[in-house]
This record gives structure tokens, C-alpha cells and sequence, in this order.
């Protein structure tokens, strides 16, 4: 291996690092959801290993394209930059949705009183709500998509550093240096959102929300909404 390529190793595990950490999207939807969900960290890791998977492979395919057939450099990131507007504003829709959406469940939701009277010892009242204690119920057998939403918006969304990194060893025509240089930036990118997704989770585990707990359907869209419009407004 070369010195050149050595070098682009070591630019592509930062840059796939840095990359990843200063993107909240590449974490903050798995964690949140995670929280409103009831995910185990097993599950949720799994969710974003394969939503990790899906972010990568997509701009090596589009990568790999170009390098075939020549495309420059410049109409390939133009294109990345495409997807990456349908990518944030994919997920800002899918947070406002889902934020409205846990709204509406938390106000159904919201606990109230119900008095039993007794002949013999007056009456009673008890706090309850009506769809959390018969979730179980209402839910058996419906299929979550929340997980297969999240995935095609990983696949839309591009990972900008990768491409121009991986010209350099296809001009260079090293097959090694192309396959280190992608495996490189793509293992860093997935092991550093998985760190980042179980410390955070196993964190937020830990906050009790009290009576907040019914809201946490809607704060997780409200979180997915923000990260796609940090995305979009602030280039994150």
C-alpha cells in the first residue's frame, strides 16, 4: 500500500468520523425513536447498522457509477447535493408527521378520573388513561414502518465526503486503495454512529419523564423535524 493511499486511509477515517458526529441525523432519530418506541438497544442498534449500510452503499454505488463511466467529479456531487435536499426534507416531513401524530395520541391519551360508588362504602375514584393500558390490544398485528421509513431515508441521503475521496486511488487505477479507502470511511462512519446511538440511548434511558412520558411520541417527531431542518437551514 502505498504512502498516498496510507494517507487517504487516515483522511477517510476522520472525515467519515467528523462526518457522523457533527450530523445529527445519523443518530438522534434512532435514539429518540428508540425512547418513544419501547426499542431494545439490540433493536435499535440493529435498526441503525442497517440504516448505516444503506447511507453508505448508496454513494459508493453512485461512486462506483461515475468512476465507470467517467463522470466528473462536479455533476456527481451536484447530484449528491440533490438527494441530500430530498433527504432533509424527507425527514422534516416525516418528523412533522409523527409529531403531530404523537400530539394527537398524547391528548387522547391524557389521564382523567372515573368514581365507582359503593352502597356500603360510599365511592371511589381512580386515575387511568385509555390507550396506553390496551395498547397491546389495538396494535397486535399491524406492521411498523417506522423502522422501513427511516431506512429509505438513509438510502436518499448522500454521504458528501465520499465520493471525492474515492477519485483520487480510481485515477491512481489502485482496485486495493479504492476498496481500503471506501471500507475505511464506511466502517468509522457506521461504528461511530452505533457508539454515539448506545451511550446516548442508554443515557436518555435513564431521564424520567413522568407525566411528560405520554409526549414522548411527539417530542421524537418534534427531534426528527429539527435534525432535518438543522440539515437543510444550517448545513449540518
Amino acid at each position: 500500500m502505498s504512502k498516498e493511499i496510507t494517507v487517504l486511509c487516515l483522511t477517510a477515517a476522520s472525515i467519515g468520523f467528523l462526518h457522523t458526529l457533527f450530523g445529527p441525523d445519523h443518530y438522534l432519530p434512532f435514539v429518540v425513536m428508540s425512547k418513544a418506541r419501547g426499542w431494545s438497544l439490540a433493536k435499535t442498534n440493529f435498526i441503525t447498522f442497517l440504516c448505516g449500510i444503506g447511507h453508505i452503499l448508496s454513494s459508493v454505488l453512485l461512486g462506483f457509477i461515475g468512476i465507470l463511466f467517467g463522470i466528473a467529479v462536479m455533476k456527481l456531487e451536484a447530484f449528491e447535493a440533490f438527494r441530500g435536499n430530498i433527504a432533509a426534507w424527507a425527514l422534516i416531513g416525516f418528523g412533522l408527521v409523527y409529531f403531530i401524530w404523537g400530539l394527537r395520541r398524547a391528548i387522547r391519551n391524557k389521564p382523567h378520573r372515573h368514581a365507582h360508588p359503593h352502597e356500603d362504602e360510599g365511592h371511589h375514584s381512580h386515575e387511568h388513561v385509555h390507550t396506553s393500558e390496551h395498547a397491546h390490544v389495538h396494535t397486535k398485528g399491524k406492521r411498523n414502518i417506522t423502522p422501513w421509513v427511516l431506512f429509505t431515508i438513509f438510502i436518499l441521503g448522500p454521504c458528501e465526503p465520499l465520493i471525492p475521496i474515492l477519485m483520487y486511488p480510481a485515477a491512481k487505477r489502485s482496485i486495493v486503495g479504492l476498496l481500503l479507502v471506501t471500507g475505511v470511511f464506511g466502517s468509522v462512519t457506521i461504528i461511530t454512529m452505533l457508539g454515539i446511538v448506545t451511550v446516548t440511548s442508554l443515557g436518555v434511558k435513564l431521564v424520567p419523564l413522568g407525566r411528560l412520558e405520554r409526549y414522548s411520541h411527539a417530542m421524537a417527531g418534534a427531534t426528527i423535524c429539527l435534525s432535518g431542518m438543522a440539515i437543510q437551514f444550517l448545513g449540518l
